[in-house]
């Protein structure tokens, strides 16, 4: 009788065990075959002494634990609705905790020059996109979890939820470092993960070794077609419309289509930043002078150490070598945006680069205060001074202005802005008289772009001045669209229309409307797609893995170049971005080429190569774009209203 006794206790004892494991944490697993899967739990059950109103705190602190660094959704209902944000964590695999301002819920995203200083928010271990409605935060009673397109059924496990007033800070729980000696994720194992440095110098080896054969692209000195040239040309590029079809010509006169990509610079792509604040999530850090500067004791950059391991302490002049090399192997015939000077400067390949300085303001959305007294003086030294190494090159292209402006599509928030700017301000003191003869809801958007008329005017004056003979690429606007009146403005002043387009593909009607008002080529700045199996971000276009990447690029850049104004497609970028975030708004995408040990994406690379051989036939419509469709790519975009769909 004891011993049944005894054996129901033990039963008993293990029955309150395993539920007790269960209340531990609560579970959601993401399901794959849903476009949208989630889960909404009550905040009683996971957190039973939090208030319903948070008004008097100014964070929410969560404790988990995600198995992807796939971007989710961390919502909570209110009593005016769901309100919701776009996380990404540094430490997919392991538990921590991340405390995330209540304001990004309650507030629109503060004032920037540009949308991803505006829209990213970084934390220590892990960053915020702020996308969603904004709104009070009182009668809170649920939190829900959410993600678009789950890859391979992640799990998301949640155990506590908090308020603090002031900031807590994060707090990495696990035992495993997050960043290995190669700046790789530490935390997870792929096909082709790096173990050791043996086997990352037989993988340089066999790079190099590889045959460069570049007959295909029929490529001139400049990167035109040496099959296409339809005169002397002028010593710089142009534009020249064709048979109804817009080109670039190059110095030489061929026709030329731009194919190339964003931040083209050695050793990028392993930074670690603010070392000093969550030290935890590095396994080593690198040696002094090979990526680690004691005098930037906060930072380092595992990128340059695999680089100094590759090449040696003057990695330098080697690792340009080799940047050309691919570029030559791949295809791809111009350095774009925010490239090293070092590469651009070699004259080997044409390019593209920024004017700096010239008074975009981040109070006031990236517009400028062309109102100021020293304004045109301002731009016209910002202009020499940003082209004086540079005029009279024929290898470079020309000059973008800015990217991504904020105040495009909200300038009656901008207006609000500059209204509640001192009374100094010569852009407030102009707005105020322009709305004492009638304030409108018009005339204020009206005033937004009659101030923005004057600024690339004053630019482009100025270019022509400085640096004749390149051409002005205008600003890489943040979207394709017709609306709103800015694609009229450019008219006249830009001699290309730049323009973003993260997408599937970009639109062909968006395309004909901007060609039929501006009657000038366009040029996309930038577009990329990732994924999520080396431990970052899956990018603002997510594909299910690396395969597929390379698929997405051709799909993308062949349709971009099939529309006969179209010139030009920049990848965005030429390394991974940063595991643990880059400096300024931690985004840490799978978006390279090439991985931070300094190897290529092969799937990627590949398609860039078979996709270069055929965009002078594509664009000049002998031939057909290529039509393999990735089915499951998705974008960044506001998530669909469903749950479990």
């Amino acid at each position: 009788m004891k011993l049944k006794r005894y054996k129901l206790l033990v039963i008993c004892l293990f029955i309150i065990s395993i539920t007790a494991c269960k209340r531990d944490y609560y579970e959601v697993r993401f399901e794959s075959k849903h476009e949208v899967s989630g889960r909404k739990f009550a905040l009683n059950d996971i957190s039973p002494e939090l208030p319903a109103n948070w008004d008097d705190y100014n964070y929410v602190v969560i404790e988990f634990m995600i198995t992807t660094p796939q971007r989710f959704h961390i919502g909570f209902t209110t009593e005016t609705g769901y309100n919701e944000l776009r996380v990404m964590s540094y430490t997919p695999g392991e538990w921590n905790k991340l405390a995330i301002p209540l304001r990004f819920y309650r507030e629109e995203p503060g004032a920037w020059h540009d949308l991803a200083g505006m829209y990213n928010q970084p934390r220590h271990t892990g960053w915020v996109n702020l996308g969603g409605r904004r709104m009070p935060l009182r009668g809170v009673d649920s939190i829900g979890i959410r993600m678009h397109v789950p890859i391979d059924d992640p799990v998301f496990r949640i155990r506590s939820v908090s308020l603090e007033v002031d900031d807590p800070g994060d707090q990495y729980l696990g035992a495993k470092p997050v960043m290995d000696e190669f700046g790789q994720w530490n935390l997870g194992d792929w096909e082709g993960k790096i173990h050791s440095l043996e086997q990352l110098r037989q993988e340089w080896a066999e790079e190099d070794g590889l045959p460069l054969n570049t007959e295909d692209y029929r490529y001139s000195k400049y990167g035109g077609y040496l099959d296409a040239r339809i005169d002397e040309g002028t010593g710089f590029f142009r534009v020249e419309k064709i048979d109804d079809r817009w080109w670039f010509v190059d110095p030489e006169g061929y026709l030329f289509l731009s194919h190339a990509v964003n931040c083209v610079s050695p050793g990028q792509g392993g930074q670690a930043v603010r070392i000093s604040h969550r030290p935890e999530l590095f396994k080593v850090m690198p040696p002094e002078g090979h990526g680690f500067d004691p005098e930037r004791p906060d930072n380092a950059s595992f990128g340059t150490w695999n680089l100094i391991r590759r090449y040696g302490d003057n990695y330098m002049d080697k690792a340009i070598d080799n940047i050309f090399v691919r570029m030559e192997r791949w295809g791809l015939n111009t350095i774009a945006n925010w490239s090293s000077q070092q590469v651009m400067l070699r004259n080997q390949k044409p390019f593209f680069t920024q004017l700096r300085g010239v008074r975009m303001d981040g109070n006031l959305m990236g517009l400028a205060d062309v109102y100021a007294p020293d304004f045109e003086q301002a731009i016209d030294e910002a202009v020499r001074r940003s082209t004086e190494r540079f005029a009279g090159n024929p290898w470079l292209i020309g000059y973008f202005t800015g990217n991504e402006p904020a105040w495009q599509g909200i300038e009656l928030r901008v207006a609000e802005i500059i209204l509640n700017e001192s009374d100094e301000r010569p852009i407030k003191q102009e707005l105020v008289r322009y709305l004492a003869q009638e304030d409108t809801p018009e005339r204020r958007v009206q005033f937004i772009h009659n101030s923005f008329r004057i600024f690339i005017q004053t630019v482009d004056k100025y270019l022509k001045i400085h640096s004749p003979g390149h051409l002005n690429l205008g600003i890489r606007f943040g979207s394709g669209n017709c609306q709103g009146g800015v694609v009229e403005m450019c008219k006249g002043v830009f001699d290309v229309f730049s323009f973003n387009s993260y997408s599937l593909y970009p639109s062909h009607e968006h395309m004909d409307c901007m060609v039929e008002i501006l009657d000038m080529p366009l040029l996309i700045g930038e577009f990329h797609f990732g994924t999520v199996d080396r431990g970052m971000a899956q990018s603002l276009w997510q594909v299910d893995n690396q395969y597929d990447r390379g698929t997405a690029y051709r799909y993308y850049t062949e349709n971009a170049f099939s529309h006969p104004a179209l010139i030009g497609t920049s990848y965005f970028q030429w390394h991974d971005q940063d595991l643990t975030g880059r400096g300024y708004d931690g985004e840490n995408y799978n978006c390279g080429l090439v991985d931070v040990t300094d190897r290529p994406y092969p799937y990627l690379v590949e398609a860039i190569s078979e996709t270069s051989k055929r965009l002078y036939q594509v664009h000049k419509g002998t031939l057909k774009p290529f039509d393999q469709m990735v089915e499951r790519a998705r974008g960044h975009h506001e998530i669909p209203d469903l749950w479990n769909e």
